[in-house]
């Protein structure tokens, strides 16, 4: 995969840490505005990057296949487009979208371009994920989950003094359900699929969530999720069921391990991933989906993509709240 980068933040950053552990996979450019030069020269030098670009055009003009999306949220969809209409495969960081009719319109694109369309969303790709998911059975009948992901912003203060920074201002997309919640979404979606009905009990603040509990209905099990910016709390998600329980400590887009206790047995930790950095395994198979040009992965992936946004359309329009 010959990707090029777009956007030098901290996401990138944090991506840039690993690319030589990525067999096949190369960074020939990465594309920002002036005022990033400095942080992609930095950033030239840890992935190994041939070529700096603040011209669009110019970048997606390179032999790249695929175009990272790393830029804030509100830009999500005007630069995937981009790409897809230069025809480049497209990997896009969380929130896809900042709504379903967007999403869709990107899918569409991809689709009539027959071009790899895909979301960065960790927890899908990680292997304590997937062993997670085989263990489920053990538990019986699943009643109920709850998920909790409360981490205090650093620009919280800020927010409640009336500076309004990215993470809280809903024409760039901020707000606790898009940036945290949407972790427990996409974790619970993975592993039951859609919900028969939504609801988001959103705590709003200059029309943006600062906090909120999201309610997923199911036809056998009840799903409570909270994401939450201005408060502090253990993050962790349990899971019961009839014949026992399974508990993630931590947030569930790193599921670091977990730990399974069936009725009348010791509680056992469960850890099988294969690379300590949370990121690995989904470019990992993202380079082998682009490589092997796997349109059909990428459509079941689209699925859920689609189910999650839909989840999101409809907690947000409960709260009235709108993003962009």
């Amino acid at each position: 995969m010959k990707l090029a980068i777009f956007g030098a933040g901290k996401i990138v950053n944090d991506f840039a840490s690993i690319v030589d552990d990525l067999p096949g996979l190369v960074v020939n450019a990465i594309f920002g505005q002036e005022k990033d030069v400095p942080a992609m020269q930095k950033l030239q030098k840890t992935a190994h990057i041939d070529e700096i670009y603040t011209d669009l055009d110019k970048c997606l003009a390179t032999d790249t296949d695929t175009a990272y999306i790393g830029l804030p949220n509100a830009l999500h969809f005007q630069f995937a487009k981009a790409a897809l209409e230069a025809g480049k495969n497209v990997i896009c960081e969380k929130p896809f979208t900042l709504n379903e009719q967007q999403l869709t319109e990107l899918i569409n694109l991809a689709e009539s371009k027959h071009l790899i369309l895909l979301e960065a969303i960790t927890n899908q790709y990680l292997a304590n994920y997937k062993q997670l998911k085989a263990d489920l059975s053990k538990l019986g009948n699943i009643k109920v989950i709850s998920c909790n992901y409360s981490q205090y912003s650093s620009r919280y203060d800020a927010f409640r003094k009336g500076t309004v920074l990215p993470a809280f201002n809903p024409k760039l997309g901020g707000g606790a359900l898009m940036d945290l919640n949407i972790y427990n979404i996409y974790f619970i979606v993975g592993l039951l699929g859609a919900p028969t009905e939504v609801h988001y009990l959103a705590n709003v603040e200059r029309h943006i969530d600062t906090s909120g509990v999201l309610i997923m209905n199911y036809p056998k099990t009840k799903v409570v999720s909270i994401g939450a910016k201005d408060v502090d709390a253990p993050v962790t998600t349990t899971i019961e069921g009839t014949e026992g329980s399974i508990v993630v400590s931590g947030p569930t887009n790193v599921l670091d391990h977990y730990t399974i206790k069936l009725r009348n047995q010791q509680s056992q930790i469960v850890d099988v991933k294969v690379h300590p950095h949370r990121m690995f395994q989904e470019f990992l198979q993202f380079t082998k989906i682009v490589d092997s040009h796997d349109l059909k992965f990428a459509e079941q992936q689209l699925r859920q993509d689609e189910v999650v946004m839909h989840v999101i359309d409809q907690a947000l329009a409960e709260s009235k709240i709108k993003l962009g």
